[in-house]
């Protein structure tokens, strides 16, 4: 109730002005890449088409291929080379699982830094950590009125404590911790109860206040505390205080009012079947049972995984977090799709994690069957916002950046040029749809991109010898290799995350964002922070071939 005496309240109060619908980004991350030659349409740059998805795992996207924006020609930071010398090579020694994993959202080294690529020390293969904060971290603590993201483990991998940094994602730097400190582990929300209860009552018993319930339910935010308020207005004060209490008024009526939402409602939540019965079977296996959570059938339309993308489409309707996060988890067995075999050997297409071995039986048949599944889920999260509307006639998805991150382009070669990702939703008309864009043209001079060359080995027949040292099933790497970084401005600048004089994200900023992370050039990582005099942000700005209009 001190606000409106703070002398700086009259002039922010929004006299007239039009308040926008909030644009939110939803990610959807899954480990150890993709068979890149049935992933990718053979068209990389151009107009999309049914028939170029129809033979790809993509193939159930086509319903909303106007809606779809497939980024080609992106490269993520920091990978694992076996030739690392500390001197040599594309990032880090440390393990390639835990660099790309690590330094896929904060594009930051780790520390403490390894050199020896097949050093099996415990300190920096398995428990080394990035040095700066995360994508979701970073547009949460402008955007979000928690600060944090809604960071959802999909299938409960990692504990209350999150999951180790061979496959972790989620990172926020301690305040106060030096540059060179490590971030720490956000270990987010394991089943979709946990999510369902947080939003705000409405949708099941949780955590609610009156006035919270109030609040969501579309009530003004000045009607919950119409006690104190009246009696404040009683005092006998001067009419320039009575003004700054009229603007203080309409200026929290009218942010709170971006804050609620008329689709939030119990209707909602049952039309999606998110009913108590079925989020809590989401959550736990019966006892007894040799499925897999992600695939266990819930509902006739609802699997596990989707009952988690259903609180994502709830937490959007409800505007309860600008920054949603689906992780799918790492190592795992999906015997629901009939696979037998762990998903971290498979990609190596191997019955175990090496490099080198004999080809599994049918293992480009099993990575097929789990990318197209992995492309079922994001259809359905997809899906589910394109089919509730707006008053104005948009829909959940038009206001939305829906994006399904790989962790890396091909999972024998771990090579992280050429990387999978595919864009659902313009974001309030922020990019341009129906397209998929090659951003490195200017680079290859050619709209043209390699697919990648994951059938090389272990292809027709799934005969022969797996040799993943000599990364033949990557993408040739003198190609596709535009930064990640210019990605995320475009996310960022997107959803309405503001930059510093320099263009790095800051709270107060007033500029676009044009710079983040330690560099925007792998080789920048190699031998850690610091290693490399000059590393930096070597061309800032987003890429302005994937907004509308361009």
């Amino acid at each position: 109730m001190a606000a409106p005496f703070l002398s700086s309240i009259a002039e922010r109060a929004p006299k007239g002005q039009t308040i926008t619908a909030p644009r939110q980004l939803i990610v959807m991350f899954t480990h150890y890449g993709c068979d890149t030659n049935r992933w990718f349409p053979v068209k990389s740059h151009g107009a999309l088409a049914a028939s170029d998805l129809a033979p790809t795992s993509l193939a159930v996207l086509t319903p909303l291929i106007d809606k779809l924006l497939i980024p080609r020609g992106i490269r993520a930071m920091n990978e694992w080379t076996q030739n690392n010398d500390g001197v040599n090579g594309l990032g880090q020694g440390n393990d390639q699982q835990l660099l790309p994993c690590a330094s896929y959202f904060t594009l930051q080294p780790v520390t403490p830094n390894q050199n020896d690529p097949f050093n099996f020390s415990e300190e920096t293969k398995f428990n080394a950590r990035p040095v700066g904060s995360s994508l979701d971290h970073v547009i949460a603590q402008q955007l979000s009125p928690s600060g944090t993201p809604l960071f959802m483990r999909v299938g409960n991998t990692g504990g209350a404590n999150g999951e180790t940094p061979q496959s972790n994602i989620s990172y926020l730097k301690a305040a106060g911790a030096g540059p060179a400190d490590p971030a720490d582990i956000y270990p987010g929300l394991g089943t979709p109860m946990d999510v369902f209860n947080m939003l705000t009552g409405l949708f099941g018993s949780g955590p609610t206040t009156p006035a919270t319930y109030a609040a969501t339910r579309g009530k003004r935010v000045t009607d919950l505390v119409r006690g104190d308020l009246e009696a404040l207005e009683r005092f006998d004060m001067s009419a320039v205080d009575r003004n700054k209490l009229e603007a203080w008024k309409a200026l929290v009526n009218d942010t709170g009012s971006i804050m609620t939402s008329s689709l939030c409602t119990p209707d909602l939540a049952t039309g999606l079947e998110a009913t108590p019965p079925n989020v809590a079977a989401a959550g736990v296996l019966p006892a007894g049972s040799s499925a897999d959570i992600l695939t266990q059938q819930i509902t006739a339309d609802l699997d596990g995984a989707d009952m988690y993308a259903v609180m994502a489409v709830l937490a959007t309707a409800c505007n309860f977090n600008p920054v949603i996060v689906l992780k799918y988890p790492p190592n795992y067995y999906f015997k629901g799709l009939g696979i037998t075999n762990e998903s971290a050997s498979l990609s190596h297409r191997l019955v175990n994690a090496n490099l080198t071995g004999t080809c599994a039986p049918n293992a480009l048949d099993d990575i097929q069957t789990i990318d197209r599944y992995y492309a079922s889920k994001f259809a359905k999260l997809a899906g589910m916002l394109d089919g509730i509307k707006n008053a104005d006639g948009s829909t959940l998805l038009d206001g939305t950046a829906a994006v399904w991150f790989n962790e890396m382009s091909d999972g024998l070669a771990g090579n992280l040029n050429n990387l999978p990702i595919i864009q659902a939703g313009g974001c309030g008309g922020y990019f341009k749809t129906g397209w998929t864009v090659n951003v490195d043209l200017t680079n290859t001079g050619s709209p043209t991109l390699s697919q990648g060359n994951s059938e090389a080995q272990c292809g027709p027949g799934g005969d022969g010898m797996v040799n993943g040292l000599t990364q033949e099933t990557g993408t040739d790497p003198s190609i596709a290799n535009a930064p990640i970084n210019k990605y995320f401005y475009n996310l960022m600048n997107a959803v309405g995350v503001k930059g510093d004089a320099d263009g790095f994200p800051a709270k107060g900023g007033t500029n676009e964002v044009s710079q983040f992370g330690y560099s925007d050039l792998t080789s920048d990582f190699n031998g850690g922070l610091g290693a490399v005099a000059g590393a930096s942000i070597h061309n800032p700005g987003e890429y302005t071939a994937l907004k509308a209009g361009s």
